[in-house]
């Protein structure tokens, strides 16, 4: 598949006019910062444009899917599970680091996904047994996960959250540098996926993080070959929303690093 199949055409279409408004809102938000007040306001509406605008778009497609932001996906029927802005700490700082994702979900599968960064233009797409694939100009770029095998030579990303309890996901922190010494936190768990993909990193650690901000990642991974473990050392498909769900402990890597997950599960 070097095409966008109908499906992913709607949804790719969808992303990127519901992002449109990003452009002008991103190169103000240097110019905003210093007023807290009036800044946050604005990066508030600017996240809301963009849920509302793709809405509406999502809903042209589907319209008896369900929209899902914040809360655990329908487990039958169709729906769309979204992430306006994948990264809003980084765009509220002015930094090019984040992405407006959509995945789409029928029965509790994934069918389809999309990750899609404004301020770099680099869209990523991928579709249940067909590939996962970085836009192009001309020709689209199958995606394929790196080859490296020695976690001393990884480059390993973590988007870990700390809310829900310092002292073990410090602990993963201090694992993964004593594992491979090179660490990276992007602040989007959904681009650190895409990279994964692309075979930039070499595996990505997400601990903490809601079933919204990984659904398309995950996706994306595993179609460029890659596997998805839960840190119970238990490989599950992403597809099957309902694995994800009740793990929200998540390692994804290229195929010869299972031993590095291994390890950090303890």
């Amino acid at each position: 598949m070097s095409y966008l199949s109908p499906t992913l055409t709607l949804l790719v279409n969808a992303v990127k006019k519901a992002t449109s408004s990003l452009d002008r809102d991103f190169s103000e938000i240097e110019k905003l910062q210093s007023s807290v007040r009036n800044y946050q306001t604005f990066v508030t509406r600017s996240f809301e444009k963009v849920s509302q605008t793709l809405r509406n778009e999502l809903m042209r497609i589907r319209p008896d899917a369900a929209f899902v932001e914040n809360n655990r996906p329908l487990g039958r029927g169709a729906c769309f599970m979204v992430n306006p802005i994948d990264g809003i700490g980084n765009f509220i700082r002015g930094v090019p680091l984040f992405a407006t994702t959509v995945a789409y979900c029928e029965n509790g599968e994934v069918k389809a996904s999309v990750v899609y960064n404004r301020a770099s233009d680099e869209l990523y797409f991928a579709e249940k047994g067909n590939g996962a694939y970085k836009e192009g100009f001309r020709n689209h770029e199958r995606l394929r996960v790196s080859a490296t095998k020695e976690p001393a030579q990884a480059l390993v990303s973590a988007q870990i959250g700390f809310q829900h309890g310092s002292a073990e996901y410090t602990a993963a922190y201090r694992d993964l540098f004593a594992e491979t010494d090179n660490v990276r936190v992007l602040g989007s768990v959904s681009l650190e996926m895409a990279n994964v993909a692309a075979g930039k990193f070499d595996a990505c650690l997400s601990l903490g993080n809601h079933l919204n901000a990984v659904a398309a990642g995950l996706l994306l991974v595993r179609e460029a070959g890659g596997y998805v473990y839960n840190l119970k050392r238990a490989e599950f498909a992403p597809e099957k929303i309902e694995q994800v769900i009740v793990s929200d402990q998540i390692a994804a890597t290229n195929a010869s690093l299972e031993a590095l997950v291994v390890r950090l599960a303890g």
